[in-house]
């Protein structure tokens, strides 16, 4: 019987010939993970299994993000205890602020850590983000992910597929962020409610991995279990240029049945922004009216590789950050960061008269290095603007991809590149 490319891996994974939506199954994981925040509570939970130790210390890694550099007291206990956790159990996997450090879903497919065909989960929602490599990966929460590090095994639902076509040809400044963004501005926050997202047609056939990550990394917010991308050329020269490991590649069957298809037509697409307080609250940028800005971020595991910051030097080169806005830049990881430097790029950016910070979540999720005040408002690169996500519950959110950012520093209101 024909299978989804999510259904192929976790039948696998289970051991089965064949799973269905709806099956519960026990399945086997390739990859468990955990970062400054999420990692104290599933340790706390894994001590209490009392167990003689990680099922592989190979297949856990943890990745301090969140909070580093430490921020204050409370931050630097919890990146001292996971860290003392990776020490104690001599991870192979284990990742804070330097050499190779950055956001977990940078750093982990950076370093090859994560491959086609594995299951992943983490105790992070954005693990949805290595769908990119056609894993299935998705966000538990911490017991869970305790209980995985122990033995190496989660129980789950299969879930149904929802297949997204992009065709056709893209609009100047309009990227993988404007195509997520405007899929769940289309079917809503809950569109796809433990559902796996699967990406395809020509565009998506053309894409690189940086607007591939970009496009799984947002599936959670249309309720998305998983985000999937099916492996092709592109997949596999990004993975064998990091990593030596061997990994199985899956197909989903062309006859496969899924819960919905949808095609979009994407030359009908500009430049989007989610207007607060939901990433599904979108309009175009030529609609976005006259919003002005106190702040913008460009970063984070959406928009903080290397692309995306070649994006916005494009934009901001030559040019000068309004005297009115704080413009921080945040690469992703180290290998982003050194490769920025490489480039100019850091240059270009302290030219314009913006910040740039060591990689990390950091303003994201309202944590530091750019937490907004009462009555501000950022355009992000993020993912979430729900209320008080980067700081006051009174601050608002808006999300946009790194050009449209960019343009909204200089400006100092929401604006699109075509108007410098």
């Amino acid at each position: 019987m024909a299978m989804t490319l999510a259904e192929k891996i976790l039948a696998a994974h289970a051991g089965l010939k064949h799973v269905s939506p709806g099956d519960l199954i026990e399945a086997r994981v390739d990859m468990v993970l955990a970062n400054d925040i999420t990692a104290p509570l599933a340790i706390g939970q894994f001590q209490r299994l009392n167990v003689p130790g990680l099922f592989d210390r190979q297949r856990v890694a943890l990745v301090q993000d969140h909070f580093v550099p430490p921020k204050d007291i409370a931050a630097a206990n919890q990146c001292k205890l996971v860290r003392s956790f990776a020490r104690e159990h001599g991870l192979a996997h284990y990742y804070e602020a330097g050499k190779t450090g950055g956001i977990e879903h940078v750093v982990l497919p950076e370093q090859g850590v994560v491959l086609p065909g594995e299951v992943v989960i983490g105790a992070d929602s954005h693990t949805c983000t290595y769908g990119a490599l056609g894993a299935f990966s998705t966000g538990m929460g911490s017991t869970d992910v305790a209980v995985a590090m122990a033995t190496g095994r989660i129980w789950m639902k299969v879930p149904e597929t929802i297949r997204f076509i992009y065709e056709g040809g893209l609009q100047p400044w309009v990227g993988a962020k404007d195509l997520i963004l405007y899929t769940i501005g289309d079917i809503g926050v809950e569109g796809a409610l433990y559902q796996a997202m699967e990406f395809g047609g020509p565009v998506i056939d053309a894409m690189g991995m940086d607007g591939r990550f970009t496009m799984a990394n947002m599936a959670v917010e249309a309720g998305a279990k998983a985000g999937l991308f099916a492996v092709d050329d592109t997949t596999l020269d990004y993975v064998r240029r990091r990593t030596g490991r061997p990994f199985t590649v899956y197909h989903g069957d062309p006859d496969a049945q899924c819960a919905l298809v949808r095609q979009y037509d994407v030359s009908e697409i500009e430049p989007q922004v989610a207007f607060p307080h939901l990433p599904s609250n979108t309009r175009p940028v030529s609609q976005a009216g006259h919003v002005s800005i106190d702040q913008v971020f460009i970063g984070s595991c959406t928009n903080g590789r290397i692309s995306d910051l070649r994006l916005a030097a494009r934009v901001l080169g030559g040019r000068q950050v309004d005297s009115q806005v704080r413009c921080i830049i945040i690469p992703g990881d180290a290998t982003a960061y050194r490769q920025a430097l490489a480039e100019g790029l850091i240059e270009t950016f302290v030219e314009a008269g913006a910040m740039v910070g060591t990689p990390s979540c950091g303003p994201c999720l309202g944590g530091h290095s750019g937490v907004l005040g009462e009555g501000e408002r950022c355009i992000s690169t993020t993912n979430r603007n729900f209320v008080g996500r980067m700081g006051h519950v009174k601050s608002e959110v808006y999300l946009a991809n790194p050009a449209v950012a960019a343009a909204s520093a200089i400006l100092g209101r929401i604006a699109a590149p075509a108007e410098l």
